[in-house]
This record gives structure tokens, C-alpha cells and sequence, in this order.
């Protein structure tokens, strides 16, 4: 008797269901990354003017952190519900909906990183004619990108997985596959749907970890090369002679 498919079976693990679901998976995953990457580049294009805003004037730093606090604690459900009004039932509702989500993150990061700049840098720039805006894009922000990047990461990897909620109204990429298996509960979809995901949120936070090492070289640390045996002894020697 031939063994079953395992599909049939409903089996975790099937090759037999990544092969003949590789275009479904494969427009899946390309729909989350693009809402994924909109929506963190939206979201940085957006809490960076509000950041400078805190910063610059610090009656608003209140009002802008506790708000980008508040829309984060908004459930998913009940912000997509309030943006429906707005964009109907589109990508663009997602999106804004997961751009809200990343300010708390970016904003308070940003600020983190503009503040932490050390005062020396700014008197120096000062001392050389610097006015504010070129101080901000030549001194203050390269010193802060380590704080802003850590930021850009978390963000990245929390969108990665709020995309799925998109799956409500239909545009949630690999959260998508998943809402379709669970009725039925098709191991193989949610399993393979879920491990693509933890992926994209691994390879997006290792390629913004090597960006982060590309664009501030200064923070490696290289370690001293330890001296060799024979170079200690005779350091050790002549101390002793010398005493």
C-alpha cells in the first residue's frame, strides 16, 4: 500500500506543499516586505521632524512622547477600525496603522541619540561656524545614528510581525496564510506561513546590523593583541634588574 501524502495526513512538515504552494507563499512574503519597508520608512520619515520638534522645544517633549506612548497601546483591532473611516479596506490602512505603532519606538530612540551627543562636539562645531542645521546633519546626527539605528531594528522587527494583523482586512502578507489555515488548522501552512516570517525578522535585523557597521565605523572596538610570553618575561626581567 503506498504511503499517503502528507498533505493528506496534515503533516507539520511537508515538502510536498512548498512545492506546490511555492507561488502563493512567495507573493505572501513579498507583500510583507513591502508593507513592512513602507511602513518603517514612513514611520522614520515622520518621527524624526517630531523627535527634532521634542528636542528643540521642550514644552512639546511631553505632549509628543506621551502620545506616541498612547498609540502604541491601542489594540490592532480597534486602530484599524478607527482608520477604516479614512482608507476603506486598502494597504494603506495597514500601513498607517503600523507607522502609528513604530513612533513610540523611533521617536523616543532619535531623541535618545540627539540628546546623548556630548556638548564638546557641539562647542567645537560652534567654534567653526557651524550653524544649527549643518551641526544637525554633519555633527549631531552621524553621533547619534548608533541610538537611531538600535531604534530603525526594533521597529523593523516589531512591524515584521504586526504585518500579520493586516490579515483582517486582507493585506497582511504571511499573517494572511495563516488566517486561511486555521479554520481547518493546516499544519504545514501556519507552520511554514510562521517560519518565514521569524525569518524576514531575522534577515531585516541582520542586513540594519551591518548598515549600522557600514555607516559608524568609530564604534567598533578592536581589541589589543596580547603580548606574546617571551615579551612579558623580559618586561618582567628588567623590572626586577631596575629594582
Amino acid at each position: 500500500m503506498s504511503e499517503q501524502s502528507c498533505l493528506a495526513t496534515n503533516d507539520w512538515i511537508c515538502g510536498e506543499y512548498l512545492r506546490s504552494r511555492s507561488q502563493e507563499l512567495t507573493d505572501a512574503t513579498v507583500q510583507h516586505i513591502w508593507i513592512t519597508v513602507a511602513s518603517v520608512l514612513i514611520g522614520l520619515a515622520v518621527a524624526f521632524p517630531l523627535a527634532l520638534l521634542a528636542r528643540r522645544h521642550k514644552r512639546f517633549a511631553g505632549p509628543v512622547l506621551g502620545l506616541t506612548t498612547v498609540l502604541y497601546t491601542v489594540p490592532s483591532l480597534a486602530m484599524f477600525s478607527l482608520l477604516l473611516p479614512l482608507f476603506g479596506l486598502s494597504a494603506a490602512l495597514v500601513v498607517t496603522g503600523l507607522v502609528l505603532y513604530s513612533l513610540t519606538i523611533l521617536v523616543r530612540n532619535i531623541l535618545a541619540g540627539l540628546e546623548a551627543v556630548p556638548e564638546e562636539a557641539r562647542e567645537a562645531a560652534r567654534g567653526m561656524g557651524y550653524g544649527s542645521w549643518r551641526m544637525l546633519w554633519e555633527v549631531e546626527l552621524p553621533l547619534s545614528l548608533p541610538a537611531l539605528m538600535a531604534g530603525v531594528r526594533i521597529a523593523t522587527v516589531s512591524t515584521v510581525a504586526l504585518t500579520t494583523v493586516g490579515s483582517i482586512v486582507g493585506r497582511g502578507g504571511l499573517g494572511n496564510l495563516i488566517e486561511d489555515a486555521l479554520p481547518t488548522f493546516f499544519k504545514a501552512q501556519v507552520l511554514a506561513a510562521s517560519v518565514l516570517c521569524v525569518l524576514l525578522a531575522l534577515v531585516a535585523d541582520l542586513l540594519l546590523l551591518g548598515l549600522q557597521r557600514l555607516l559608524t565605523p568609530w564604534t567598533r572596538v578592536t581589541r589589543a593583541r596580547p603580548e606574546p610570553r617571551t615579551a612579558r618575561i623580559r618586561k618582567t626581567s628588567a623590572a626586577v634588574e631596575a629594582g
